[in-house]
């Protein structure tokens, strides 16, 4: 789904939740989840001059998930390791969104490059805490 403008964010939250509660997830694994997406969304947004989000059921076997790839074109980061650290913030911002986000989920995987954007791909499987 495109993320090009501020009623997206909502859309994209909509959506994940959607797919959680079809995936299985419990409450807090979804609020997790949709915490986690509604970050990063809103970073592909403010930050990247907008992008996309792609949503993926995995199934069984071995077990169940979603992996959520979020992609933007924008400036990329010059120092990705330093935005995974709480406090780190080149906007307005406290600096927790980031490495928050990598927190909720099972799985994070970050993919930038000054002049050529950032991806985040995450993964959060159902029944895991």
């Amino acid at each position: 789904m495109p993320i090009r403008a501020e009623d997206d964010l909502l859309a994209a939250r909509h959506a994940v939740r959607a797919a959680a509660l079809e995936a299985g997830f419990g409450l807090v694994a979804q609020t997790k989840l949709i915490t986690a997406a509604s970050e990063l969304v809103r970073n592909c947004y403010v930050h990247g001059g907008g992008g996309s989000l792609v949503i993926e059921h995995l199934v069984p076997p071995p077990r169940a998930g979603l992996r959520l790839t979020i992609s933007d074109e924008g400036p990329g980061m010059e120092d990705p390791a330093a935005a995974l650290i709480d406090g780190y913030s080149t906007g307005p911002g406290l600096g927790h969104g980031l490495g928050g986000a990598k927190r909720l989920v099972h799985e994070f995987h970050l993919e930038t490059e000054p002049g050529k954007g950032t991806t985040v791909v995450i993964t959060r499987w159902a029944g895991e805490r």
